[in-house]
């Protein structure tokens, strides 16, 4: 494997640990109602965010990788991002034709100081540099107003609603699909923002 590590002007994504620290960093995310509220699956347990971890590592270690899963940390937060500990996850999920699908999600004392707006710029980068992707997509719930305005502010566009794309405990969800293309006069922007 070779170990995926990115550093922005106030982050850096690397890969978890199988520690008790990434653990409960994710479980911060994974297991808050308010952090996984649009996201398609309910909140995780303890034990849950381990396992996702164990799971995160094996495909890490595949010869044809089509999958990251990254620890986000804060580089305030450690001399090395290696030590730092999570403040999110972000994720790039490699399919046909140079695409990918986009995620990310953060700890809820986090949110409202544009981190996730450096976290889409450092995937966009990751995704159109090394991996020369074509094609970056994200799903949103239409009700997550937070990352709907991340999207826009990193240049993707709006290509249409996607009905019924998950289901949660409340019922059937519908999402937002956003792209941006590696051609697009964004995708080498600053990202910044959300």
């Amino acid at each position: 494997m070779v170990p995926v590590r990115l550093t922005g002007p106030r982050l850096a994504v690397r890969e978890f640990h199988q520690s008790p620290e990434d653990v409960d960093a994710l479980h911060a995310v994974f297991g808050d109602p308010e952090a996984t509220r649009y996201l398609a699956f309910e909140p995780r347990d303890h034990e849950d965010c381990a396992d996702q971890i164990a799971q995160y590592l094996e495909e890490a270690e595949k010869e044809d990788r089509t999958v990251y899963r990254l620890a986000v940390t804060r580089l305030a937060d450690a001399d090395d991002p290696a030590r730092a500990v999570p403040v999110g996850n972000a994720a790039l999920g490699l399919g046909p034709h140079r695409a990918a699908h986009l995620g990310y999600a953060l700890r809820r004392d986090v949110w409202g100081r544009g981190y996730a707006g450096e976290v889409v710029a450092l995937l966009r980068d990751l995704a159109f540099g090394p991996l020369g992707l074509h094609r970056l997509q994200a799903r949103v719930d239409v009700d997550n107003a937070a990352s709907i305005r991340v999207l826009t502010r990193a240049g993707f566009r709006l290509e249409g609603r996607v009905r019924h794309d998950y289901r949660r405990r409340d019922g059937w969800r519908d999402a937002y699909q956003y792209a941006l293309l590696a051609d697009d006069g964004s995708a080498g922007g600053a990202g910044q923002g959300g």
